[in-house]
Protein backbone atom coordinates (compact mmCIF):
# COMPACT_ATOMS: atom_id res chain seq x y z
CA UNK A 1 0.00 0.00 0.00
CA UNK A 2 3.12 2.51 0.45
CA UNK A 3 3.72 2.66 -3.59
CA UNK A 4 -0.28 2.75 -4.24
CA UNK A 5 -0.16 6.64 -4.82
CA UNK A 6 2.99 6.07 -7.14
CA UNK A 7 1.32 3.69 -9.00
CA UNK A 8 -2.45 5.29 -9.79
CA UNK A 9 0.08 8.56 -10.40
CA UNK A 10 1.78 6.78 -12.99
CA UNK A 11 -0.69 5.46 -14.62
CA UNK A 12 -2.95 8.57 -14.64
CA UNK A 13 0.33 10.43 -16.41
CA UNK A 14 0.86 7.52 -18.84
CA UNK A 15 -3.10 7.67 -19.78
CA UNK A 16 -3.20 11.53 -19.77
CA UNK A 17 -0.36 11.49 -22.07
CA UNK A 18 -1.58 8.90 -23.94
CA UNK A 19 -5.14 10.29 -24.46
CA UNK A 20 -3.04 13.60 -25.48
CA UNK A 21 -0.88 11.59 -28.38
CA UNK A 22 -3.62 10.12 -29.80
CA UNK A 23 -5.23 13.49 -30.27
CA UNK A 24 -2.10 14.81 -31.85
CA UNK A 25 -2.37 12.01 -34.17
CA UNK A 26 -5.47 12.74 -35.14
CA UNK A 27 -4.64 16.24 -35.15
CA UNK A 28 -1.36 16.00 -37.85
CA UNK A 29 -3.47 13.51 -40.20
CA UNK A 30 -6.70 15.84 -40.40
CA UNK A 31 -4.06 18.83 -41.15
CA UNK A 32 -2.30 16.60 -43.96
CA UNK A 33 -5.39 15.96 -45.84
CA UNK A 34 -4.57 19.28 -47.10
CA UNK A 35 -2.33 19.53 -50.69
CA UNK A 36 0.98 19.81 -50.11
CA UNK A 37 2.80 23.26 -50.92
CA UNK A 38 6.17 23.88 -50.32
CA UNK A 39 7.63 25.91 -47.76
CA UNK A 40 10.98 25.63 -47.57
CA UNK A 41 12.48 28.40 -48.61
CA UNK A 42 14.19 30.93 -46.35
CA UNK A 43 14.19 29.49 -43.56
CA UNK A 44 16.54 32.19 -41.37
CA UNK A 45 13.48 34.50 -42.18
CA UNK A 46 11.09 31.63 -40.84
CA UNK A 47 12.66 31.03 -37.50
CA UNK A 48 13.18 34.73 -36.70
CA UNK A 49 9.17 35.17 -37.32
CA UNK A 50 8.36 32.67 -35.04
CA UNK A 51 10.50 34.01 -32.49
CA UNK A 52 9.20 37.45 -32.98
CA UNK A 53 5.63 36.45 -33.21
CA UNK A 54 5.08 33.73 -31.59
CA UNK A 55 7.67 33.31 -28.46
CA UNK A 56 8.27 37.56 -28.43
CA UNK A 57 4.20 38.14 -28.96
CA UNK A 58 4.94 41.04 -30.61
CA UNK A 59 1.73 41.21 -32.79
CA UNK A 60 -0.05 40.95 -29.53
CA UNK A 61 1.65 44.39 -28.39
CA UNK A 62 -0.17 46.28 -30.80
CA UNK A 63 -3.05 46.38 -28.72
CA UNK A 64 -1.54 46.92 -25.22
CA UNK A 65 -3.79 46.50 -22.67
CA UNK A 66 -4.94 42.78 -24.06
CA UNK A 67 -1.13 42.14 -25.08
CA UNK A 68 0.36 42.99 -21.55
CA UNK A 69 -2.38 40.69 -19.92
CA UNK A 70 -1.51 37.87 -22.69
CA UNK A 71 2.07 37.94 -21.99
CA UNK A 72 1.37 37.74 -18.04
CA UNK A 73 -0.77 34.58 -18.60
CA UNK A 74 1.19 33.08 -21.60
CA UNK A 75 5.01 33.65 -19.78
CA UNK A 76 3.07 32.52 -16.18
CA UNK A 77 1.44 29.55 -18.05
CA UNK A 78 5.17 28.50 -19.25
CA UNK A 79 6.87 29.21 -16.07
CA UNK A 80 4.62 27.82 -13.56
CA UNK A 81 4.57 24.92 -15.59
CA UNK A 82 8.15 24.47 -14.92
CA UNK A 83 7.05 23.25 -11.64
CA UNK A 84 4.54 20.65 -13.16
CA UNK A 85 8.43 18.64 -13.53
CA UNK A 86 8.57 18.38 -9.93
CA UNK A 87 5.17 17.92 -9.46
CA UNK A 88 5.72 14.87 -12.30
CA UNK A 89 9.01 13.20 -10.54
CA UNK A 90 7.71 13.29 -7.13
CA UNK A 91 4.46 11.24 -8.34
CA UNK A 92 6.47 8.85 -9.61
CA UNK A 93 9.04 8.51 -6.95
CA UNK A 94 7.31 9.16 -4.28
CA UNK A 95 9.14 12.15 -2.90
CA UNK A 96 8.25 16.17 -1.72
CA UNK A 97 9.83 18.93 -3.51
CA UNK A 98 13.20 16.75 -4.88
CA UNK A 99 14.11 20.08 -6.24
CA UNK A 100 14.34 21.84 -2.58
CA UNK A 101 18.37 20.66 -2.39
CA UNK A 102 18.70 23.58 -4.91
CA UNK A 103 18.59 25.74 -1.86
CA UNK A 104 18.34 29.86 -2.67
CA UNK A 105 17.74 29.09 -6.44
CA UNK A 106 14.65 27.01 -5.74
CA UNK A 107 13.57 29.71 -3.17
CA UNK A 108 13.56 32.42 -5.59
CA UNK A 109 11.94 30.08 -8.52
CA UNK A 110 9.06 29.12 -5.97
CA UNK A 111 8.62 32.55 -5.02
CA UNK A 112 8.28 33.59 -8.88
CA UNK A 113 6.01 31.09 -9.29
CA UNK A 114 3.55 32.55 -6.89
CA UNK A 115 3.93 35.92 -7.69
CA UNK A 116 3.00 34.89 -11.75
CA UNK A 117 0.39 32.86 -10.04
CA UNK A 118 -1.36 36.25 -8.59
CA UNK A 119 -0.97 37.79 -12.19
CA UNK A 120 -2.36 35.63 -13.74
CA UNK A 121 -5.19 35.42 -11.68
CA UNK A 122 -5.83 39.31 -12.09
CA UNK A 123 -5.78 39.11 -16.08
CA UNK A 124 -7.56 36.09 -15.81
CA UNK A 125 -10.81 37.98 -13.64
CA UNK A 126 -9.76 41.36 -16.54
CA UNK A 127 -10.31 38.82 -19.14
CA UNK A 128 -13.95 37.45 -17.88
CA UNK A 129 -15.27 41.24 -17.43
CA UNK A 130 -14.20 41.74 -20.87
CA UNK A 131 -16.05 39.32 -21.91
CA UNK A 132 -19.37 39.03 -20.10
CA UNK A 133 -19.77 42.46 -18.80
CA UNK A 134 -18.03 45.04 -20.41
CA UNK A 135 -18.86 42.31 -23.46
CA UNK A 136 -16.28 43.81 -26.20
CA UNK A 137 -17.55 43.73 -29.21
CA UNK A 138 -15.60 41.62 -31.25
CA UNK A 139 -16.34 38.85 -28.35
CA UNK A 140 -20.46 39.00 -29.60
CA UNK A 141 -20.73 38.75 -33.21
CA UNK A 142 -22.55 35.82 -34.13
CA UNK A 143 -20.08 33.27 -34.73
CA UNK A 144 -19.03 33.33 -30.85
CA UNK A 145 -22.66 32.22 -29.63
CA UNK A 146 -22.66 28.56 -28.10
CA UNK A 147 -19.73 26.45 -27.81
CA UNK A 148 -17.19 29.27 -28.92
CA UNK A 149 -18.17 31.60 -26.20
CA UNK A 150 -18.87 28.73 -23.65
CA UNK A 151 -15.04 27.55 -24.36
CA UNK A 152 -13.47 30.87 -23.98
CA UNK A 153 -15.14 31.17 -20.41
CA UNK A 154 -13.75 27.81 -19.27
CA UNK A 155 -10.53 28.46 -20.61
CA UNK A 156 -10.44 31.57 -17.74
CA UNK A 157 -12.00 29.25 -15.20
CA UNK A 158 -9.41 26.45 -15.49
CA UNK A 159 -6.62 28.49 -15.59
CA UNK A 160 -8.05 30.04 -12.36
CA UNK A 161 -8.58 26.81 -10.51
CA UNK A 162 -5.50 25.59 -11.53
CA UNK A 163 -3.80 28.74 -9.96
CA UNK A 164 -6.22 28.86 -7.22
CA UNK A 165 -4.88 24.90 -6.71
CA UNK A 166 -1.27 26.01 -6.91
CA UNK A 167 -1.79 28.49 -4.02
CA UNK A 168 -3.87 26.33 -1.91
CA UNK A 169 -0.70 23.19 -2.06
CA UNK A 170 1.60 25.88 -1.15
CA UNK A 171 -0.16 27.88 1.79
CA UNK A 172 -0.54 24.74 3.29
CA UNK A 173 2.54 23.13 3.02
CA UNK A 174 3.68 25.93 4.23
CA UNK A 175 2.03 25.88 7.34
CA UNK A 176 3.18 21.80 7.40
CA UNK A 177 6.54 23.12 7.26
CA UNK A 178 6.39 25.61 10.16
CA UNK A 179 4.83 22.94 12.04
CA UNK A 180 7.92 20.66 11.38
CA UNK A 181 5.64 17.60 10.03
CA UNK A 182 7.87 14.85 8.99
CA UNK A 183 7.80 14.50 5.02
CA UNK A 184 7.73 18.66 4.61
CA UNK A 185 11.14 19.83 4.28
CA UNK A 186 11.16 23.27 4.53
CA UNK A 187 11.74 24.68 1.04
CA UNK A 188 11.02 27.33 -1.01
CA UNK A 189 9.92 31.33 -0.38
CA UNK A 190 6.26 31.94 -0.55
CA UNK A 191 5.49 35.86 -1.01
CA UNK A 192 1.51 34.89 -1.61
CA UNK A 193 0.38 32.08 -0.27
CA UNK A 194 1.68 32.59 2.88
CA UNK A 195 -0.61 35.49 2.98
CA UNK A 196 -3.27 32.72 2.71
CA UNK A 197 -2.11 30.17 5.32
CA UNK A 198 -3.55 31.77 8.32
CA UNK A 199 -6.97 30.22 6.91
CA UNK A 200 -5.48 27.29 7.67
CA UNK A 201 -3.83 27.85 10.64
CA UNK A 202 -6.57 26.19 13.42
CA UNK A 203 -6.33 22.46 11.49
CA UNK A 204 -4.85 19.83 12.78
CA UNK A 205 -1.47 18.02 10.61
CA UNK A 206 -3.35 15.49 9.43
CA UNK A 207 -6.43 18.02 8.41
CA UNK A 208 -3.44 20.19 6.73
CA UNK A 209 -1.64 17.16 4.38
CA UNK A 210 -5.35 16.24 3.38
CA UNK A 211 -6.07 19.59 2.35
CA UNK A 212 -2.59 19.77 0.87
CA UNK A 213 -2.93 16.43 -0.86
CA UNK A 214 -6.01 16.91 -2.36
CA UNK A 215 -4.70 20.36 -4.09
CA UNK A 216 -1.67 18.52 -5.62
CA UNK A 217 -3.64 16.03 -6.81
CA UNK A 218 -6.31 18.23 -8.07
CA UNK A 219 -3.84 20.69 -9.88
CA UNK A 220 -1.82 17.54 -11.78
CA UNK A 221 -4.95 15.76 -12.75
CA UNK A 222 -6.40 19.18 -14.06
CA UNK A 223 -2.95 19.80 -15.92
CA UNK A 224 -3.66 16.56 -17.64
CA UNK A 225 -7.42 17.11 -18.28
CA UNK A 226 -6.57 20.43 -19.56
CA UNK A 227 -3.66 19.09 -21.84
CA UNK A 228 -6.58 16.59 -23.27
CA UNK A 229 -8.87 19.60 -23.41
CA UNK A 230 -6.92 21.65 -26.06
CA UNK A 231 -7.85 19.50 -29.18
CA UNK A 232 -11.32 20.72 -28.60
CA UNK A 233 -11.05 24.17 -27.80
CA UNK A 234 -9.28 27.48 -29.54
CA UNK A 235 -6.47 27.42 -26.93
CA UNK A 236 -4.82 24.76 -29.10
CA UNK A 237 -2.90 27.79 -30.44
CA UNK A 238 -0.45 27.11 -27.63
CA UNK A 239 0.84 24.38 -29.39
CA UNK A 240 0.12 25.59 -32.73
CA UNK A 241 1.12 28.75 -32.57
CA UNK A 242 4.90 27.95 -33.29
CA UNK A 243 4.38 26.01 -36.46
CA UNK A 244 1.87 28.39 -37.61
CA UNK A 245 4.11 31.68 -37.62
CA UNK A 246 7.23 29.53 -38.97
CA UNK A 247 4.74 28.22 -42.26
CA UNK A 248 3.53 31.62 -42.26
CA UNK A 249 3.30 33.80 -45.62
CA UNK A 250 6.92 35.99 -46.53
CA UNK A 251 5.56 37.16 -50.02
CA UNK A 252 4.43 41.05 -49.79
CA UNK A 253 0.96 41.05 -48.28
CA UNK A 254 -0.83 42.01 -52.00
CA UNK A 255 1.19 39.39 -53.87
CA UNK A 256 -1.58 36.56 -54.78
CA UNK A 257 -0.76 32.55 -55.40
CA UNK A 258 -1.71 32.64 -59.01
CA UNK A 259 -2.29 29.44 -61.19
CA UNK A 260 0.60 29.67 -63.73
CA UNK A 261 -1.74 28.17 -66.35
CA UNK A 262 -3.81 30.45 -66.24
CA UNK A 263 -1.40 33.61 -65.41
CA UNK A 264 0.57 32.51 -69.10
CA UNK A 265 -3.35 32.53 -70.67
CA UNK A 266 -4.19 36.31 -69.43
CA UNK A 267 -0.38 37.14 -70.83
CA UNK A 268 -1.33 35.94 -74.15
CA UNK A 269 -4.86 38.00 -73.54
CA UNK A 270 -3.14 40.94 -72.57
CA UNK A 271 -0.68 41.17 -75.26
CA UNK A 272 -2.09 42.94 -78.32
CA UNK A 273 0.69 41.45 -80.73
CA UNK A 274 0.51 38.37 -79.90
CA UNK A 275 -0.82 35.36 -81.81
CA UNK A 276 -3.82 34.23 -80.57
CA UNK A 277 -3.60 30.21 -81.66
CA UNK A 278 0.04 30.31 -80.09
CA UNK A 279 0.71 28.37 -77.27
CA UNK A 280 2.26 30.35 -74.37
CA UNK A 281 6.17 30.27 -74.57
CA UNK A 282 6.12 28.70 -70.71
CA UNK A 283 2.98 26.08 -70.96
CA UNK A 284 2.15 24.58 -67.88
CA UNK A 285 -0.86 22.24 -67.35
CA UNK A 286 -4.11 22.66 -65.80
CA UNK A 287 -4.45 22.13 -62.54
CA UNK A 288 -7.28 19.33 -62.04
CA UNK A 289 -9.64 21.50 -59.85
CA UNK A 290 -9.28 25.17 -60.06
CA UNK A 291 -9.45 26.66 -56.81
CA UNK A 292 -11.13 25.39 -53.25
CA UNK A 293 -15.11 23.83 -52.84
CA UNK A 294 -13.83 22.23 -49.47
CA UNK A 295 -11.43 21.41 -47.01
CA UNK A 296 -9.51 18.86 -49.14
CA UNK A 297 -8.85 21.38 -52.14
CA UNK A 298 -6.97 23.54 -49.12
CA UNK A 299 -3.04 23.28 -48.80
CA UNK A 300 -2.28 21.77 -45.29
CA UNK A 301 -0.56 25.47 -44.13
CA UNK A 302 -4.23 26.88 -44.79
CA UNK A 303 -5.79 23.69 -42.35
CA UNK A 304 -2.96 24.55 -39.84
CA UNK A 305 -3.87 28.30 -40.06
CA UNK A 306 -7.61 26.90 -39.30
CA UNK A 307 -6.52 24.96 -35.92
CA UNK A 308 -4.21 27.41 -35.09
CA UNK A 309 -7.22 30.10 -34.91
CA UNK A 310 -7.54 31.63 -31.37
CA UNK A 311 -10.94 33.21 -31.91
CA UNK A 312 -9.73 36.48 -30.68
CA UNK A 313 -11.60 38.39 -33.61
CA UNK A 314 -8.79 40.88 -34.08
CA UNK A 315 -9.26 40.27 -37.84
CA UNK A 316 -13.27 40.89 -37.94
CA UNK A 317 -12.50 43.75 -35.78
CA UNK A 318 -10.23 45.37 -38.39
CA UNK A 319 -12.02 44.17 -41.10
CA UNK A 320 -13.32 46.78 -43.60
CA UNK A 321 -16.42 44.99 -45.01
CA UNK A 322 -17.42 43.61 -41.85
CA UNK A 323 -17.80 47.20 -40.22
CA UNK A 324 -19.99 47.90 -42.65
CA UNK A 325 -22.27 45.55 -42.02
CA UNK A 326 -21.45 42.82 -44.50
CA UNK A 327 -21.65 39.72 -43.60
CA UNK A 328 -17.87 38.95 -43.64
CA UNK A 329 -16.40 37.87 -40.89
CA UNK A 330 -12.56 35.94 -41.42
CA UNK A 331 -12.54 34.78 -37.91
CA UNK A 332 -15.63 33.09 -39.02
CA UNK A 333 -14.42 31.76 -42.63
CA UNK A 334 -11.35 30.30 -40.19
CA UNK A 335 -13.74 28.91 -37.40
CA UNK A 336 -15.85 27.10 -40.15
CA UNK A 337 -12.96 25.63 -41.99
CA UNK A 338 -11.90 24.05 -38.46
CA UNK A 339 -15.36 22.82 -38.40
CA UNK A 340 -15.73 21.17 -41.88
CA UNK A 341 -12.25 19.23 -41.15
CA UNK A 342 -13.15 18.34 -37.59
CA UNK A 343 -16.58 16.37 -39.63
CA UNK A 344 -14.03 15.54 -42.30
CA UNK A 345 -12.29 13.59 -39.73
CA UNK A 346 -14.86 12.30 -38.40
CA UNK A 347 -16.54 10.82 -40.79
CA UNK A 348 -12.94 9.40 -41.62
CA UNK A 349 -13.31 7.82 -38.04
CA UNK A 350 -16.39 6.54 -38.43
CA UNK A 351 -15.61 4.83 -42.02
CA UNK A 352 -12.44 2.98 -41.09
CA UNK A 353 -9.64 5.47 -42.79
CA UNK A 354 -11.56 6.56 -45.27
CA UNK A 355 -13.47 9.86 -46.58
CA UNK A 356 -17.18 8.75 -47.37
CA UNK A 357 -18.69 11.38 -49.08
CA UNK A 358 -21.43 13.52 -46.99
CA UNK A 359 -22.89 15.56 -49.65
CA UNK A 360 -21.48 18.67 -47.86
CA UNK A 361 -18.64 20.84 -48.51
CA UNK A 362 -17.15 23.94 -46.84
CA UNK A 363 -18.20 25.79 -49.74
CA UNK A 364 -22.13 26.53 -49.44
CA UNK A 365 -22.40 24.37 -46.20
CA UNK A 366 -20.31 26.29 -44.16
CA UNK A 367 -18.95 29.83 -45.99
CA UNK A 368 -21.89 31.14 -48.35
CA UNK A 369 -21.18 32.96 -51.41
CA UNK A 370 -22.34 36.38 -50.19
CA UNK A 371 -19.24 36.01 -47.54
CA UNK A 372 -17.06 35.60 -49.96
CA UNK A 373 -17.86 38.38 -52.62
CA UNK A 374 -17.67 40.41 -49.70
CA UNK A 375 -14.23 40.98 -49.10
CA UNK A 376 -12.21 43.71 -50.32
CA UNK A 377 -8.41 41.89 -50.34
CA UNK A 378 -7.06 44.77 -48.27
CA UNK A 379 -5.52 41.91 -46.30
CA UNK A 380 -5.89 44.03 -42.96
CA UNK A 381 -6.96 40.45 -41.38
CA UNK A 382 -4.01 38.71 -42.39
CA UNK A 383 -1.81 42.03 -40.81
CA UNK A 384 -3.86 42.12 -37.92
CA UNK A 385 -3.78 38.39 -36.68
CA UNK A 386 -1.02 37.88 -33.69
CA UNK A 387 -0.42 34.12 -34.92
CA UNK A 388 0.27 34.38 -38.55
CA UNK A 389 -3.11 33.29 -40.28
CA UNK A 390 -4.20 34.07 -43.50
CA UNK A 391 -8.34 34.00 -44.26
CA UNK A 392 -7.84 36.18 -47.31
CA UNK A 393 -5.99 32.65 -48.88
CA UNK A 394 -8.78 30.50 -48.14
CA UNK A 395 -11.38 33.13 -49.27
CA UNK A 396 -9.14 33.35 -52.83
CA UNK A 397 -9.12 29.57 -53.15
CA UNK A 398 -13.04 29.67 -52.77
CA UNK A 399 -13.84 32.65 -54.94
CA UNK A 400 -11.12 30.88 -57.82
CA UNK A 401 -13.53 27.96 -57.57
CA UNK A 402 -16.39 29.93 -57.96
CA UNK A 403 -15.44 31.76 -60.98
CA UNK A 404 -13.24 29.26 -62.63
CA UNK A 405 -15.18 25.88 -62.09
CA UNK A 406 -19.01 27.31 -62.03
CA UNK A 407 -18.71 30.79 -63.44
CA UNK A 408 -20.63 32.20 -60.58
CA UNK A 409 -18.90 35.41 -60.16
CA UNK A 410 -21.19 38.47 -59.71
CA UNK A 411 -22.35 40.47 -62.51
CA UNK A 412 -19.68 43.60 -62.47
CA UNK A 413 -16.83 41.18 -62.18
CA UNK A 414 -18.18 39.03 -65.02
CA UNK A 415 -18.60 42.39 -66.89
CA UNK A 416 -14.82 43.40 -66.20
CA UNK A 417 -13.87 40.02 -67.80
CA UNK A 418 -15.38 40.13 -70.58
CA UNK A 419 -13.89 43.76 -71.39
CA UNK A 420 -10.66 42.45 -70.38
CA UNK A 421 -11.38 39.39 -72.91
CA UNK A 422 -12.21 41.63 -75.54
CA UNK A 423 -10.98 44.88 -75.13
CA UNK A 424 -7.84 43.95 -73.30
CA UNK A 425 -9.33 46.46 -70.15
CA UNK A 426 -11.74 46.47 -67.78
CA UNK A 427 -13.26 48.95 -68.90
CA UNK A 428 -15.96 48.80 -72.01
CA UNK A 429 -14.03 50.87 -74.76
CA UNK A 430 -11.92 49.63 -77.85
CA UNK A 431 -9.12 49.52 -77.47
CA UNK A 432 -8.31 52.31 -80.68
CA UNK A 433 -10.42 54.61 -78.86
CA UNK A 434 -8.66 54.53 -75.53
CA UNK A 435 -6.45 57.76 -76.07
CA UNK A 436 -9.82 59.29 -77.15
CA UNK A 437 -10.15 61.39 -74.12
CA UNK A 438 -6.55 63.30 -75.01
CA UNK A 439 -8.67 64.96 -77.86
CA UNK A 440 -11.01 66.47 -75.68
Amino acid sequence: MEYLPNILFTIALIVGIGFFARNVRKLSRNIKLGKNVDVSNDRPQRWKNMAKIALGQTKMVVRPIAGLMHIIVYVGFVIINLEVLEIILDGILGTHRVFAPLGALYDFLIGSFEVLAFMVIIAVVIFWVRRNIIKLKRFIKPEMEGWPKKDGNMILYIELVLMFLFLTMNATDFQLQQMDVAHYTKAGAFPISQFIAPLFENMSASNLILVERTAWWLHILGILAFLNYLYYSKHLHILLAFPNTYYGKLKPQGQFNNVEAVTNEVKLMMDPSADPFAAPVEDAPDPEKFGASDVMDLNWVQLLNAYTCTECGRCTSECPANQTGKKLSPRKIMMDTRDRLEDVGKNIDANKGTFVPDGKQLLGDYISHEELWACTTCNACVEACPVSIDPLSIIMEMRRFLVMEQSAAPTELNNMMSNIENNGAPWPYNQMDRLNWVNE
